[in-house]
């Protein structure tokens, strides 16, 4: 299978939080193919710049690469623009993308974000 990472969850695996997740969820980041939104890219690097996380993207990016095998999407950012415009539930443009990157992709995303799930029927966690 082959899901989508939110932010929070590329930046705790890079931080090595593993006691965040529950163990379905581990056992998912270990056995997909794993991909992120240029989006969440956007995100961390705002989130350093900001700085409310320790390294930018490079780092972070570098490492979910070499131990994890993330790879970046590749879909076309217009399609994507497109899905986020109907993705109302939120005026987070980072959400809104995110969450549309998987939407076209037909794959699940893994969020904790409860109001993400409560709108995004591809987005899952397991409480």
């Amino acid at each position: 299978m082959t899901a989508y990472l939110d932010t929070h969850v590329a930046a705790w695996l890079y931080a090595g939080r593993l006691d965040l997740f529950p163990q379905p969820v581990l056992d998912r980041l270990d056995e997909d193919d794993l991909l992120v939104s240029p989006m969440v890219a956007l995100e961390i690097e705002y989130l350093f710049e900001r700085g409310r996380v320790r390294e930018g993207w490079p780092p972070v990016f570098g490492a979910l690469r070499r131990d994890l095998g993330v790879t970046p999407c590749d879909l076309p950012f217009d399609r994507v623009a497109e899905r986020a415009c109907v993705q109302r539930w939120t005026r987070d443009p980072f959400d809104r993308l995110i969450a549309a990157q998987a939407a076209v992709r037909g794959v699940e995303l893994i969020t904790k974000d409860r109001r993400m799930r409560e709108h995004c029927n591809w987005a899952v966690w397991s409480d």
